[in-house]
């Protein structure tokens, strides 16, 4: 003898799994609103960030034209580029008369500018002093690695140069012990060139760069 199911057990399974697949969905739902309101929420703080630092930055290239001081800024990283002709005597890493003129203007002028910017202020957490040279070779029977190593001594101890005098000139020493934390000194040799119109510009290659780093 054969027992039929009753009605009312697949009336209720079905609710059940009505009830189920309701709730999946909703749960769906709510998990892809959240992904879009968090990725929207970031993606306006990024532009945000971007904004201030842009201001920041142009601030800077401001302050630096308005006390006559011969440097290149972009006006959205805020890198800073400084011709080796404003700091060095050819093939030298120590600095020239002029280049320590120089600097007793540019460092405080770029410190202070720096600390006083509530963005930048809040939100830096390295700066970079890279040095850079030209593609140009030096005498001697050297292989092009060596000529490479070579130009890169140079590059890094301009770099420390600069570095060593921009801190010990007339900046606000209030935020010496956290410049000392934030400086890094770097060496690129010739790996970054400046071409023109397809061609090195050797005056432009050998430079120092400035580079700040935003905490993440």
């Amino acid at each position: 003898m054969r027992i039929k199911p009753h009605k009312e057990d697949n009336g209720e399974n079905n609710i059940f799994w009505v009830t189920m697949t309701d709730l999946m969905t909703a749960l769906v739902l709510v998990f892809i609103v959240l992904f879009f309101y968090t990725y929207m929420t970031s993606y306006y703080e990024k532009i945000e960030s971007k904004l201030e630092q842009k201001k920041a930055s142009q601030a800077l290239e401001e302050t630096l034209k308005a006390q006559n001081i011969d440097a290149s800024v972009d006006g959205i990283s805020g890198v800073v580029k400084i011709s080796d002709l404003e700091l060095f005597e050819v093939n030298s890493y120590e600095l020239s008369d002029k280049g320590r003129k120089y600097l007793d203007k540019f460092a405080p002028a770029y410190f202070n500018s720096l600390f006083s910017n509530d963005y930048l202020n809040k939100n830096v957490s390295k700066i970079i002093i890279e040095g850079h040279t030209d593609s140009q070779t030096f005498k001697g029977k050297y292989s092009e690695d060596e000529q490479y190593m070579k130009n890169m001594e140079l590059s890094l101890k301009r770099a420390y140069a600069v570095a060593n005098y921009m801190t010990s000139t007339q900046y606000n020493k209030e935020n010496g012990k956290r410049l000392r934390k934030m400086i890094i000194v770097e060496g690129a040799s010739f790996s970054n060139p400046v071409i023109l119109n397809g061609k090195e510009d050797y005056n432009k290659s050998r430079r120092v760069e400035l580079k700040i780093v935003m905490k993440q």
